[in-house]
């Protein structure tokens, strides 16, 4: 069993405040934002963690949550593009007249993609599989060795990055050039990051979250609304539920999902969402890099190269249907501590 990097909070009274707040820092210079808190409240004493790898066990918390809507971070005005926002999330234990407010929080750092020291460059990549016209993929090929239901493995929020800066950056980068001002947005397995330049908030229409941990969502300060939804749901007796974005047809000009696809059960079916709340003409973007939690990508996918991960998700959109020519690009960063890959395929829903 891999070594666990493990950060755990253990709610000792009836009520928990889950705080979020941000500033922007760039090597010496720190230019603190405005006011900037997002506030969730548990309804019963429970245990949050904070995990670098996963996955970890859990007892599940039982939650009505509210969030207090706050400025977005492009409002803030700066003299220089950081590389870096840093942000504060503290849980409130007590907030007591007598006793005054007992608080534990920890620092988590996000990648903005600018004054970095990489290059960016956005190769095509041939896609050459010819699918048949009949679905040739089997049950077994969607398994994974860990069954248990995926609420279950997200029901803890990670405040971790799960690929590394400079392909978080080329991917930012890319949205930057790709996605037109005033679009509505929708994330698909949407975390604490959707990795949108920092200008987006104020530049887009709408920016929609659905996702397994509303905990995460509430950190993201990028969304306009989210959703939590499991596109892996099973019912009581662990039967597959079919995946259904609860969104309205023809509502998006893009939807994004970030090295996501590989968890998928039924990924062909979740692209038959994508395309029906895209509008005519909209686009389906999806990165791929090549990490991955083994224990919960489907079993095909972990037999196969970066090439063949890309061919494979062309499959998935030509029986998903009604979706224009697909494109692949590598857009890998170079440079600096660049490592890992990433790579983009996405496709117009047809008009």
């Amino acid at each position: 069993m891999r070594l666990l990097q493990l950060l755990s909070y253990v709610v000792l009274s009836q009520g928990l405040s889950f705080s979020v707040s941000s500033i922007y820092n760039q090597r010496r210079t720190t230019l603190f934002a405005r006011s900037m808190s997002r506030r969730v409240t548990l309804s019963s004493a429970t245990s949050l963690f904070f995990t670098a790898f996963g996955p970890v066990s859990s007892s599940r918390a039982s939650a009505s949550a509210s969030a207090v809507p706050t400025p977005a971070m492009s409002d803030i005005p700066f003299p220089t593009r950081p590389r870096y926002r840093d942000q504060d999330v503290s849980m409130v234990y007590s907030e007591s007249t007598t006793e005054g407010p007992r608080t534990r929080g920890f620092l988590v750092r996000r990648y903005t993609g600018e004054s970095t020291p990489y290059k960016f460059s956005s190769s095509p990549v041939r896609l050459v599989k010819k699918w048949p016209d009949k679905m040739p993929f089997t049950r077994q090929d969607f398994s994974r060795s860990d069954e248990h239901k995926d609420n279950e493995f997200y029901a803890v929020p990670r405040f971790v990055y799960h690929i590394d800066e400079g392909s978080v950056s080329a991917l930012t980068n890319y949205y930057k050039n790709e996605i037109q001002p005033n679009s509505s947005i929708l994330d698909i397995a949407s975390s604490w990051v959707s990795h949108y330049p920092v200008s987006f908030p104020t530049m887009m229409k709408r920016i929609s979250g659905c996702g397994m941990n509303k905990f995460e969502m509430m950190a993201n300060d990028q969304l306009n609304d989210y959703t939590t939804k499991d596109l892996n749901e099973r019912d009581s007796n662990n039967a597959d539920l079919p995946p259904e974005l609860p969104y309205a047809d023809n509502t998006f000009d893009v939807v994004t999902c970030v090295v996501s696809i590989d968890y998928m059960i039924h990924p062909i079916e979740v692209l038959k969402e994508v395309h029906r709340v895209l509008k005519p003409g909209g686009k389906a973007i999806l990165s791929q890099s090549n990490r991955c939690f083994p224990s919960k990508a489907v079993n095909m996918w972990l037999g196969m190269n970066d090439r063949q991960h890309l061919e494979l998700i062309n499959g998935y959109f030509q029986y998903a249907g009604g979706f224009d020519d697909r494109l692949a690009f590598d857009i890998s960063a170079k440079g600096g501590d660049a490592n890992d890959p990433m790579f983009i395929i996405q496709a117009s829903k047809s008009s």
